[in-house]
């Protein structure tokens, strides 16, 4: 090759590499995620647009959100009742580990006294909050926390710079309880008038604005769409007349879901979607999350913001008002059935979820943390979020993760009804057990989604290798049992106990 061939392939390699390093230079830095997280309180699955299409309530926000993510047919909260999901989100673990296994601080006893309860989330967890915060994240929370009985434990004490509302109390139980005044000592009351949903999703929007230009957390932990039922007068009517306008004020809205085993008294179900003042609390719900995704948008924000939305238990179908059905869900919260563990469960991550997907791997309530963590390219924490896997392969359109059942421990006596309980899901098959006298129940959910047909007397093999697994976690999580009541008669027999666990009291 003669000298100017050669000074000429010189020329032109130097041009490519600088012209390589002059395209990468007018490039943008990427820029690192932020996430908004929606808690919603006591709402079913069945009660948004997304996963049932004959929803009486209207929620176009949160349909609007499942259209541009993924959404999860079988998602699940660690419990059927809230503040042990809601640790179990913060610490990536299950409730039964820290003895967390009721809400703080639920006691009820029947004819045996229920497992201890430790009604705190500990200081020595490390949550997410304090893992992202660590990790140069400004970290926000609204709503609800019922995560510690003293100021200590509350979100400011766990990892958030900022807390609008969160403290003891597991539901609005002030002099105004959803509208002011709130009687609330981390949330001052705004003007008279002022709907609690809108104003948590207005402090949200500020935390947003404020810290647009560094890496945040936002947690709207809605106290929605807990008891007391009340609702926007306007929103009341409007569900009122719908409900009329579909002939659903003179149809039987109950009927029996089951016998207590103890009285035997049959405790009814709601089987129709047709209450008005819940039907307006949906909807409240649905505008505040609404106006927190519109200002993402607003703020040029929604393209490097990842937005999960979920709940912590199922919905109230069985007491305390009965507001609305999860059929065909069997049961609601309180109830290991899957209508009380059954969650709205969706993850929008632009750029990597497909607009509109679904994923029918079961997931749990456990799984954000180390989903965030990797998201955010953090390091996992194994002994932190034990019992968490990460989301990121699903997301990602894998159809597999590495885990082979799902636990839940719920050793307690539900204000709604349920009995004291656990439960394994492998596959399509899920094992109930029942902790008063050791009866088990096998259903097949990829058949029997309602968990009408008992099928444990014709797998007696499979009941027995689910119950050995079941039994062997007992162990691994160090799970308590009911214990006799102090002062019971001798005649009274003693309650079950799984041979192989610790079965402390």
């Amino acid at each position: 090759m003669n000298t100017r061939v050669c000074s000429w392939l010189t020329i032109v390699a130097l041009f490519a590499v600088c012209t390589t390093h002059s395209q990468a230079a007018q490039q943008p830095a990427k820029k690192p995620l932020n996430f908004v997280f929606f808690l919603v309180d006591d709402l079913g699955y069945m009660d948004i647009g997304a996963n049932n299409p004959k929803c009486f309530y209207d929620t176009p926000n949160i349909d609007k959100l499942s259209r541009s993510g993924m959404r999860f047919t079988n998602g699940y909260a660690a419990c059927p009742v809230c503040s042990p999901t809601r640790l179990s989100i913060l610490t990536g673990k299950y409730p039964s580990r820290t003895d967390a296994t009721n809400w703080f601080s639920g006691r009820r006893a029947e004819r045996f006294a229920p497992a201890p309860l430790h009604n705190r989330m500990d200081l020595k967890e490390t949550t997410l909050a304090e893992a992202l915060k660590a990790h140069g994240f400004a970290t926000f929370f609204a709503g609800k926390w019922h995560l510690g009985p003293t100021e200590e434990f509350w979100p400011e004490h766990q990892g958030f710079d900022v807390n609008m509302g969160g403290w003891m109390r597991g539901g609005p139980y002030g002099p105004g309880k959803y509208f002011v005044p709130y009687g609330n000592p981390r949330l001052k009351d705004g003007p008279k008038g002022e709907h609690l949903p809108n104003r948590l999703a207005n402090e949200t929007c500020n935390f947003i604005e404020q810290h647009k230009q560094e890496p945040f957390l936002a947690y709207l932990s809605f106290y929605s769409v807990h008891t007391p039922l009340i609702s926007r007068n306007d929103l009341k009517q409007k569900y009122q007349a719908k409900a009329q306008k579909q002939g659903l004020l003179d149809k039987p809205q109950f009927a029996d879901e089951e016998q207590n085993f103890l009285t035997k008294r049959p405790r009814k179900v709601r089987t129709v979607q047709s209450h008005a003042v819940y039907g307006g609390m949906v909807e409240a719900m649905d505008h505040a999350v609404g106006k927190v995704l519109d200002k993402l948008d607003e703020l040029d924000l929604a393209e490097n913001t990842v937005v999960f939305f979920t709940s912590d238990n199922g919905g109230l179908s069985t007491s305390e008002g009965s507001p609305t059905s999860n059929l065909p869900l069997r049961g609601g919260k309180g109830w290991l059935y899957e209508g009380g563990i059954r969650e709205p469960y969706l993850v929008r991550w632009p750029g990597v979820t497909s607009a509109g997907s679904t994923c029918d791997v079961p997931v749990l309530s456990t799984d954000f943390y180390p989903t965030i963590l990797e998201m955010s390219g953090q390091r996992s924490r194994p002994d932190q979020h034990k019992d968490g896997v990460s989301l990121v392969s699903l997301l990602k359109g894998g159809k597999t993760l590495d885990r082979d059942a799902l636990y839940w421990h719920y050793p307690h006596y539900g204000n709604q009804g349920g009995f004291p309980g656990g439960a394994i899901r492998m596959g399509d098959w899920k094992l109930l057990e029942r902790y008063e006298d050791g009866r088990v129940h096998l259903y097949h959910l990829g058949e029997d989604i309602g968990e009408k047909n008992d099928l444990a007397a014709k797998h007696p093999q499979r009941v027995n290798a689910m119950r050995e697994k079941l039994h062997a976690w007992y162990k691994q999580v160090d799970a308590k049992f009911l214990s006799p009541k102090k002062n019971s008669p001798a005649d009274v027999p003693k309650p079950w106990r799984p041979s192989v666990a610790s079965a402390k009291q």
